[in-house]
C-alpha cells in the first residue's frame, strides 16, 4: 500500500473572492487559490465557512523524517508534476505510517522488541512470538527481563552518551543490538534486535566466500596483460585494471568516477567502445586509438538484467600497436575489399551494360561528378561532343540517378526522323489532323515522357520552324497536339545532345539564339576518346567481357593489340571502339586476338617501328636514323609540311629541308 491509496480525490478549486461570498458553495471540500493560482487555503465540508491553512508537500516528501506535516490538520499532496494529487487529514497519515512501520518491523526475520521508559514491552514482531510460543497479549506490557533475563537494554534509557550497543549473549547463541528511540532530543524508549548465532555464522561464511572470490577476481583483474574496463549502464567508469597506465597513460583513479563520454571528448581514447555498446545494445569489437598513440583491439560486452536493461559494460583491450598481425589483417582486408569491388564492377557491367560508365581519365571523372550533381535537380542539360563519345550513355546516367528514375526515359534522334514527321512525333496529333493520321489520334513524346526524362539527341538538326514550337513547350510546360486546340500540361525533364557547335550555328542563323540559351542551362562537354587515352584500355576490356558474355566466347587480346588500340586516334570514338571489339570477338577463331587480326585501318599502328639501339653506333648516325623514322611516320599521317612541323615542334622550313635531304619526297 502506498500513500496515494489513502488520498481523497474529491475537491474543487475556488477563488478567494468566491469563497468570501460564501454563496452556493455546497458541502464538498474546496481548495482556495489566489489570483496567481497559488494555493492559499482549504475549506472543509464540515465547516465550509472556516478557512484552514494546509500543509503542501510533494508526495515523496511525506515519508521524510525531516518533514513537519504533523503541524497541519490537513495536508495537500502534490504529484511530481506539481499538480494536486489529493488531500489527507493528519490523523490519517499517522495511522498510515503506523501501519507501514508496524508491518515492516513485524516482518523482520530477527527478534525485534521495543520497550518504553519503564522497560515495559509495547511491541514485538512475529519472530519473538514464534520463538517464545506466546501471543501478543502475553507479551505487551511485560518487563523485558521476563523474556530476556540478561538484557541490559534499559541501560540505554539513562545513558547520556551511547545510543547504540552491540553485545554477545551470555550463552554465546546470538548477538543483541540495542538502540535508543529518540523524539527530538529526548529518549522515549529503546529497540532490541536479537540475531541468532546460526544466522550470523551463515552470513559470515558467505562473507568469507565473497571476500575470497573478490580477492581472486582482484588478482586476475590487476595481473591481466589486457586492460579490463568496467562501466555502469550510464557510461560511468566503475573499475579499470592496472594496465591502463601503460596503455593509456592514466592511473585507474584518474578514470574511475568519470563518464566515458567525458574521457572520449578529452581524447583519452577514440572511439569509446562503451558508448558504442550502449548505443547498439550489443557486443562491439573495434580498433581504438589512445591519447598516447597506441592502437587497441577492444571487445565491449554488455551485461543485462532480467528485463534486458544494460547494467554493466565490460571492455577487454589488447595492445596491437607493435604486432605485425595488424598489417597482415589490413592487407587481407584491402584484398578483400578489392575483390568485392571487382565483383561489384562485374555485376554492374553485366546488369547495366549500355548504361555503364567505364572510365579512368580525370576528364570523364569531372563529367560524371557534374552529371551526378545535376541529376538531383531538373535543370535543362545540353551535352556536346563528337559523334560516338557516349552522350546517350551520360543522359541515361543522369536519369537513373534522378528522382525521375522510376518514370519514363524516352530517347529520340531528331536527325533520324524526317522533318515533316518530327513535329507529330514530339507533340502528337488529334484524329483527322492530316492525311494518313490515325483515326484515334496519337500522343507525342512529350506526353509519353510525363514526369520522366526526354532525351533529344542531335538537337541541332531540328528545323527552325519547329524550334519556335519547341521553345514554347519548354517555357510554358504544355503542348498542343497537331490539329488540336486544348493544351496538355507536361512535367518533363529535358536533356539535349549535339555534335555541332550550337553557338556557331546560332551565329550563322541556323539555330535560334533564345532556344540555345534555354537549352544550355547546364552544359556538359564530353571530350573525344583521343583526348582521354586513359579510358581506351578500360573500355576495351569492358567490351571484350561484354561480347564474350553475349556471344558465349572466351577471347582475349594480346598485349601488343592493347598497345595498338591505346595508340589509335579513334575518329569514331567509343562507338568505333565498341564495334571493332565486337567484330574481333565474332570473326576471329583463335582464342587470342593478335595484331594481324586488326582491321586494315590499323596498319600504321601495326607497322610503327619501335626506337631502340641494338649496337653501338656514332651518335650523329643514331640521331639521323631517329629523324628519318619520325619524318616517315609524320609524312604518312599528315598531308602538309605545315602540319608535320606543328606536330614535331619545329619550323616548316626545317621539315622541308630534311625531307629533301633524306629523299623522302
Amino acid at each position: 500500500m502506498n500513500i496515494e491509496t489513502i488520498l481523497h480525490k474529491e475537491f474543487t478549486y475556488i477563488s478567494e473572492q468566491q469563497w468570501g461570498t460564501q454563496s452556493d458553495l455546497g458541502i464538498q471540500p474546496y481548495i482556495i487559490i489566489d489570483q496567481d493560482h497559488r494555493i492559499v487555503g482549504m475549506a472543509m465540508k464540515e465547516e465550509i465557512s472556516k478557512r484552514i491553512v494546509p500543509g503542501i508537500y510533494m508526495i515523496e516528501q511525506l515519508a521524510n523524517p525531516q518533514a513537519n506535516w504533523e503541524n497541519y490538520t490537513v495536508i495537500i499532496v502534490l504529484n511530481p508534476n506539481g499538480d494536486v494529487a489529493g488531500w489527507v487529514r493528519r490523523e490519517e497519515l499517522y495511522a498510515f505510517f503506523y501501519h507501514q512501520y508496524r508491518s515492516i518491523l513485524f516482518s523482520l526475520p530477527h527478534e525485534v522488541t521495543v520497550i518504553d521508559r519503564q522497560s515495559r514491552i509495547f511491541f514485538t514482531n512475529q519472530k519473538v512470538l514464534a520463538t517464545h510460543g506466546v501471543t501478543p497479549d502475553q507479551v505487551i506490557g511485560k518487563n523485558i527481563h521476563q523474556f530476556y533475563p540478561n538484557s541490559t537494554v534499559e541501560e540505554l534509557l539513562t545513558s547520556s552518551q551511547e545510543k547504540n550497543i552491540v553485545k554477545i549473549t551470555d550463552d554465546k547463541q546470538g548477538i543483541l543490538t540495542q538502540t535508543k528511540v529518540m523524539d527530538k532530543d529526548e529518549c522515549t524508549g529503546a529497540i532490541q534486535v536479537y540475531w541468532e548465532a546460526e544466522e550470523i555464522e551463515d552470513v559470515a561464511m558467505n562473507l568469507n566466500q565473497f571476500e575470497s572470490m573478490a580477492m581472486d577476481l582482484k588478482a586476475i583483474f590487476e595481473s591481466s596483460y589486457d586492460v579490463i574496463y568496467v562501466s555502469d549502464g550510464q557510461g560511468l567508469t566503475l573499475r579499470v585494471s592496472a594496465a591502463c597506465e601503460k596503455l593509456w597513460g592514466y592511473k585507474d583513479e584518474d578514470l574511475v568516477g568519470k563518464t566515458v563520454y567525458e574521457l572520449e571528448e578529452k581524447g583519452v581514447f577514440k572511439p569509446s567502445i562503451t558508448r558504442m555498446v550502449l548505443e547498439k545494445k550489443d557486443k562491439v569489437q573495434v580498433i581504438q586509438t589512445t591519447k598516447t598513440g597506441r592502437r587497441l583491439m577492444v571487445i565491449g560486452t554488455p551485461i543485462k538484467d532480467n528485463e534486458g536493461n544494460i547494467v554493466r559494460v565490460v571492455n577487454a583491450s589488447r595492445d596491437i600497436t607493435g604486432e605485425s598481425q595488424l598489417k597482415s589483417e589490413l592487407d587481407d582486408m584491402k584484398l578483400l575489399v578489392e575483390g568485392y569491388k571487382q565483383e561489384l564492377d562485374q555485376l554492374r557491367q553485366m546488369t547495366q551494360e549500355s548504361d555503364s560508365l567505364v572510365f579512368k581519365s580525370e576528364k570523364m571523372k569531372s563529367i560524371t561528378t557534374l552529371a551526378r550533381k545535376v541529376a538531383e535537380v531538373d535543370s535543362t542539360i545540353l551535352i556536346q561532343g563528337e559523334s560516338g563519345v557516349g552522350k546517350e550513355v551520360i543522359s541515361s546516367y543522369i536519369h537513373q540517378h534522378s528522382d525521375r528514375k522510376n518514370k519514363p526515359f524516352i530517347k529520340v534522334n531528331c536527325g533520324a526522323i524526317p522533318e515533316n514527321l518530327l513535329e507529330s512525333e514530339l507533340f502528337g496529333y488529334e484524329k483527322g489532323a492530316f492525311t494518313g493520321a490515325s483515326k484515334h489520334g496519337k500522343p507525342g513524346l512529350f506526353e509519353l515522357a510525363h514526369e520522366g526524362t526526354l532525351f533529344l539527341d542531335e538537337i541541332g538538326e531540328v528545323p527552325l520552324p519547329l524550334q519556335v514550337k519547341l521553345l514554347r513547350v519548354l517555357q510554358e510546360g504544355e503542348v498542343v497536339r497537331i490539329g488540336g486546340t486544348k493544351p496538355v500540361k507536361t512535367n518533363v525533364r529535358i536533356i539535349t545532345a549535339t555534335n555541332r557547335d550550337l553557338q556557331e550555328e546560332t551565329r550563322l542563323g541556323h539555330f535560334r539564339e533564345d532556344l540555345y540559351y534555354r537549352l544550355n542551362v547546364v552544359p556538359l562537354f564530353i571530350h573525344p576518346l583521343r583526348e582521354r587515352k586513359e579510358d581506351i584500355l578500360p573500355l576495351a576490356l569492358f567490351f571484350i567481357q561484354k561480347f564474350n558474355h553475349k556471344y558465349k566466347r572466351d577471347k582475349t587480346c594480346s598485349h601488343e593489340v592493347l598497345e595498338v588500340l591505346q595508340e589509335y586516334s579513334w575518329p569514331g570514338n567509343v562507338r568505333e571502339l565498341q564495334n571493332i571489339i565486337e567484330r574481333l570477338i565474332v570473326t576471329i577463331d583463335q582464342p587470342v586476338i593478335e595484331v594481324d587480326h586488326l582491321p586494315e585501318g590499323f596498319a600504321v599502328s601495326k607497322q610503327s617501328p619501335s626506337i631502340y639501339v641494338s649496337d653501338i653506333m656514332p651518335m650523329k648516325e643514331a640521331v639521323e636514323l631517329v629523324e628519318k623514322q619520325l619524318l616517315t611516320l609524320a609524312k604518312q599521317k599528315f598531308q602538309t609540311t605545315v602540319k608535320m612541323a606543328e606536330v614535331l615542334g619545329v619550323n616548316q622550313s626545317t621539315i622541308s629541308r630534311k625531307i629533301s635531304k633524306m629523299k623522302l619526297l
